[in-house]
């Protein structure tokens, strides 16, 4: 079995509805619990005998007679067989399920307005068995565990509120977070962002896992430096260059139009660590530092707001002033510089080609 898909709710929710839907639609197989406590029990299929039937189940294991009835019901279910069950009814019922059948499980519960809910119940006796139901919706309700369902939303993978929903709306939402209408799962990017000020780990970890990525990027600016384990155990710091460049060879290197670039220091890096012209794209867009924005930070921000001194915050805020900085040098980017002319190149046909749209 590839999935079990559990339902949950008051009664005249729509459990039944969706579960039909789904196996309808997406031919997942339907498990009805009601039929699973008549041929336990031997109850009648009337609401007040099926609800005393229930309980008295629960009562005995804490709701574990249903994982196990569920469990004999699929043993000749095939690999990629999905399964839905209308419907779990306790906490208990769900925690023995998920215990026996693992990650597979997914549990949805849908509810509704009380006032809506006793008139789909009204609905449904009109234009059902009456004998087999309640006089009364309130009556229902009065049932423990039906006074309870409510609080399995805690529990779900998914919630749907049917309040200005038709049973449509619930299928497609219901059948989206199951992937149903497609839902790509390749991953594409990966971001690694710190959680703090600084010095949390960030490249080692993107130097670790360089090697199974096609290009690595690095934005942003010259800082205190990333400091990682070359092969021999010697440590290299990288100020420009994604830290995992010495880890992952095959790797392109990009740094994006948001990058901010001290070019003696970048090309000092680029030497050091051997990076060929082929190899690393510069983004046009690129911000160049120059001597003044570090002078000026090294001045002025050091001692006040404790900055690494590297030009990155002054270069920066020249670039969003459109060169409007008082006394700062003319805006520079990356495409005016001749040095970096053998890296510069667009950043989106690169992205564009990695991700199989060029």
């Amino acid at each position: 079995m590839k999935r079990l898909i559990l339902i949950s709710g008051p009664v005249s929710s729509g459990k039944t509805t969706l579960a039909r839907a789904l196996a309808d639609r997406f031919g997942a197989k339907q498990i009805r619990t009601r039929m699973l406590i008549v041929a336990a029990t031997k109850s009648t299929d009337d609401r007040a005998d099926l609800q005393a039937a229930g309980e008295k189940l629960d009562s005995q294991d804490g709701g574990k007679w249903l994982a196990s009835a569920i469990a004999r019901e699929v043993e000749g279910f095939e690999d990629d067989d999905e399964v839905v069950i209308d419907s779990v009814r306790i906490a208990g019922q769900v925690d023995a399920i998920r215990s026996e059948f693992g990650a597979r499980v997914f549990h949805v519960h849908i509810t509704g307005r009380e006032e809506d809910l006793a008139a789909r119940y009204e609905e449904r006796k009109r234009k059902g068995n009456a004998k087999r139901e309640l006089p009364s919706y309130a009556q229902v309700r009065q049932n423990s565990t039906e006074l309870k369902v409510d609080e399995l939303a805690k529990i779900a993978d998914v919630v749907v509120d049917t309040d200005r929903c038709t049973e449509a709306d619930v299928l497609v939402r219901v059948a989206s977070h199951l992937g149903y209408y497609g839902r790509g799962t390749q991953r594409l990017v990966d971001v690694l962002v710190g959680g703090q000020w600084g010095s949390e780990g960030k490249g080692h970890i993107a130097s670790y896992l360089a090697p199974e990525y096609s290009a690595l990027v690095r934005v942003g600016g010259p800082n205190a430096g990333h400091k990682v384990y070359k092969q021999d155990d010697q440590i290299h710091s990288f100020y420009h260059l994604p830290s995992g460049t010495l880890h992952a060879p095959e790797a392109a290197l990009v740094l994006g139009p948001g990058a901010v670039i001290y070019p003696p220091k970048l090309l000092q890096e680029i030497s050091d660590a051997k990076v060929t012209a082929d190899r690393l794209s510069i983004d046009p867009q690129a911000m160049i530092i120059e001597d003044a924005d570090r002078e000026f930070e090294a001045k002025t921000l050091k001692k006040t707001i404790a900055s690494t001194g590297q030009g990155v915050g002054v270069a920066t805020a020249r670039k969003v002033m459109r060169g409007a900085y008082p006394g700062g040098p003319p805006v520079r980017l990356a495409r005016d510089l001749d040095e970096l002319k053998p890296y510069v190149r667009a950043t989106r046909p690169i992205l564009e080609a990695l991700f199989g749209l060029g």
